[in-house]
């Protein structure tokens, strides 16, 4: 794959930051998305939001919920509605998986980033996560915070 650097299709448009703080991620998919026309210039212009959302498998078919898209202001007369349902695009055996893990073993398909890839198609990676107890969340915090300190140390020690 390209370095982000060397492609100037690569632009990311909406990253759910709290999915690591608030979720143990076990696994992560690129997947596509259906869009519409005014949807795709709304996110050209960075216009979106994921932090909120979350997908879900429904009648064989893999759905992006509450996810926020602006209107495209020179779209108005055939423009989109904001937090539509969003189909995902994966491979059978990938929804298989999903649908295995979300049913069966009770984890949660969290968006990560929307971006458009080097090709300039927007994608979005999801991951299958399981959600984190506060006592977990304290954890993390430390062991990052321990890392932090060890790293000024070795830093101010050489």
């Amino acid at each position: 794959m390209a370095k982000k650097d060397e492609n100037k299709n690569y632009k990311v448009v909406a990253e759910n930051r709290r999915a690591r703080y608030d979720y143990a991620i076990e696994d992560d998919i690129e997947c596509g998305i259906v869009l519409m026309g005014s949807e795709v210039k709304s996110l050209r212009d960075g216009q979106a939001n994921i932090a909120e959302s979350y997908a879900s498998v429904e009648n064989g078919e893999l759905w992006l919920t509450n996810s926020y898209i602006a209107r495209y202001d020179p779209a108005r007369q055939w423009g989109h509605e904001e937090r539509r349902k969003r189909k995902l695009l994966v491979s059978r055996r990938e929804l298989a998986k999903l649908w295995n893990a979300t049913q069966r073993e009770g984890m949660t398909i969290v968006p990560l980033v929307m971006y458009f890839n080097d090709r300039g198609l927007v994608k979005l990676k999801i991951a299958i996560a399981k959600g984190k107890k506060v006592h977990d969340k304290r954890a993390t915090e430390a062991k990052r915070d321990w890392n932090r300190q060890k790293q000024r140390l070795l830093r101010d020690h050489s």
